[in-house]
């Protein structure tokens, strides 16, 4: 059977040692961060992931969610029991303003308890996942009156929220879109269409569900330009804001899927549906983007919560399987084997996956304080960074580490041989569940296109210049000290992989966009290892700095720590320069090819 144990150590670290979360406590929503502050949260959720979440992730993975002639959908045994805990505990509205019955505490916060919680259940989190991106899509663009109908309710769990962008014709270009939307006179729409791919459409879980549906109003303008956001609730809202009637909204089914069988995937229809406009006509994209660019962070975040717990699972299972002999000779000569951790090849495919999820880590957090400081410091030119650093990192943190998650869950699976391929041991689970975040919220190649094609260029390249000065000046500042100038001297040349990249990608882009887009890919994760590098120099310089001032209680975790850099630095940023030359050499190759090839 699988098990799961968080990381609480490793994010206290990150938190408190590598980022100073301290050091912001003048910002809103981190007045309290104290560590035992952080301490008490992040164990809580710990405690609630181990022994509520997790317990029923496997079999919510067996049973799945049932739709039942009506158009009701019941969730997995005991999915519904564990969410009234976790929203019962407050989690759901951990972040959201105290205004509207939340906790006002950090996004960052949000996210470190988050990465516990979808490790222990992807699909179950997913429900109040779409909850929050609906709260934040209401936030920014509803108006006053929606904000006082639907956020508290919201915020506290007792509704959930959905995203309804895909049609059976069209997901990405979401100009093709058919849903239309007809004026009542009276302020509201009637909403007629059909969705799907919605991730929570209907569920047995919460008294209500908020939709927020993309549709074309009639006489809009033709592709995105003519693309509206409304608010169409399961029950419309009676005069005292409780659900009263049923609006004309039905799931018709639900997805057969690979994974995450434990959330209820709908195709929803719409047929003359109550729904209301939020934000500016013609607008929708932009109020629904709030949504997407959180989903997306939360979506790159499920990819290192699948790779942690098949990482665990990989380490325990290596750690007590007998196998054959080291071949340094035998380490346990009173059994009949030696456990297959003594192995190189099982220690490098380990040593891989735990070298890239700690740095992941410390990334999302990173991003995640990021998008805190964009949102709630009075300083304009801090905002100003911030937000430049949070839009160029949401494709690379979607993109890499779902790849990566689903590379490593598979590599995790591995280790267990002809095990990893039976359910009971739940590594085919984490494989199937890993593989959808590379494809929802855009998949992996459009987060790719889209960091070279619009965030690259985003303000003439200020943001990541700004990002490339940084790691240059922690290069620089760093060069000198003994035990930091392994880290920097591989960090320095990822730096100058990604640089000479990046300048191949402004020479040609506009020339030959085709062989832009070719190694497009390759640069994302060009790009994706030299930020992962740099926080595992982060790691190691906070490591080597208190193993220096003394004897730590914690010596053995920060060496382990110090180890695991070298292994990144040495084994795998190399690959920074593979990238490089693919994207420079490969690219006419690729675009060599016509359909006659295929």
């Amino acid at each position: 059977m699988p098990i799961y144990k968080a990381p609480v150590e490793d994010t206290l670290f990150i938190l408190n040692d590598v980022l100073g979360i301290e050091r912001y406590r003048n910002l809103p929503g981190f007045a309290d961060a104290t560590p035992d502050m952080l301490a008490a949260i992040v164990g809580e959720a710990a405690r609630l992931s181990e022994e509520v979440l997790f317990p029923v992730n496997l079999s919510g993975d067996q049973e799945g969610c049932r739709r039942h002639e009506d158009g009701s959908v019941a969730v997995p045994k005991g999915f519904k029991e564990a969410y009234d805990l976790y929203r019962e505990g407050g989690w759901l509205g951990l972040a959201a303003p105290e205004e509207f019955g939340g906790q006002g505490l950090s996004y960052t916060l949000h996210t470190a308890v988050g990465e516990y919680m979808s490790s222990a259940n992807m699909a179950l989190m997913m429900y109040p996942g779409l909850t929050q991106g609906a709260i934040a899509a209401i936030l920014a663009h509803g108006s006053d009156e929606q904000k006082r109908a639907y956020l508290p309710n919201l915020v506290d769990g007792n509704w959930t929220g959905t995203m309804n962008l895909t049609e059976p014709h069209c997901g990405t270009d979401l100009g093709l879109l058919r849903t239309k939307a007809v004026p009542n006179g009276d302020g509201s729409y009637r909403i007629s269409g059909q969705k799907i791919f919605i991730s929570a459409g209907e569920h047995d879980m919460s008294e209500n569900i908020i939709h927020l549906v993309l549709a074309r109003i009639e006489g809009a303008p033709e592709g995105v330009k003519g693309i509206s956001l409304f608010i169409v609730p399961k029950f419309k809202l009676a005069a005292n804001g409780e659900p009263g009637e049923r609006n004309g909204v039905s799931c018709g089914a639900i997805e057969h899927k690979m994974g995450i069988h434990g959330n209820a995937t709908c195709v929803m229809n719409y047929d003359d549906a109550t729904g209301y406009l939020i934000g500016v006509e013609n607008k929708g994209l932009n109020a629904m983007f709030v949504m997407m660019n959180e989903a997306r962070l939360g979506v790159g975040m499920q990819g290192l919560s699948i790779a942690e717990i098949a990482y665990q699972n990989a380490v325990n299972y290596a750690r007590e399987r007998l196998q054959g002999r080291s071949l340094s000779g035998a380490k346990e000569p009173d059994k009949k084997a030696d456990p297959i951790i003594v192995h190189p090849d099982i220690r490098r495919t380990l040593m891989t996956i735990k070298a890239f999820n700690e740095a992941g880590r410390a990334f999302t957090l990173w991003t995640a304080l990021q998008s805190d400081i964009a949102h709630r410091s009075d300083n304009e030119a801090d905002r100003q960074m911030a937000d430049d650093l949070l839009s160029l990192m949401t494709p690379i943190l979607k993109g890499v580490l779902t790849d990566k998650g689903f590379d490593h869950a598979v590599m995790a699976q591995q280790v267990f041989g002809g095990h990893g391929y039976i359910e009971e041991h739940g590594m085919s689970q984490y494989v199937r569940d890993a593989r959808i975040a590379m494809i929802y919220e855009g998949a992996n190649g459009i987060q790719a296109l889209d960091l070279v094609g619009r965030k690259l260029a985003m303000n003439g390249g200020r943001a990541v210049m700004a990002l490339f000065k940084e790691i240059g000046d922690f290069c620089e500042e760093n060069r000198g000290a003994d035990r930091l100038s392994g880290y920097t001297k591989s960090l320095k040349k990822g730096l100058s992989d990604l640089q000479a990249s990046t300048m191949w990608f402004m020479q040609n882009a506009m020339a030959k966009p085709d062989n832009a887009g070719a190694g497009s890919t390759d640069y994302m994760h060009l790009f994706g290892l030299v930020v992962l590098g740099y926080m595992w120099a982060k790691i190691a310089k906070t490591a080597e700095e208190k193993l220096a001032a003394g004897a730590p209680d914690n010596a053995d975790y920060l060496r382990n720590k110090l180890i695991t850099a070298r292994f990144f630095m040495e084994r795998i940023m190399p690959e920074t320069a593979l990238r490089k030359a693919r994207i420079e050499t490969g690219a006419d190759s690729m675009m060599a090819l016509d359909a006659a090839a295929f």
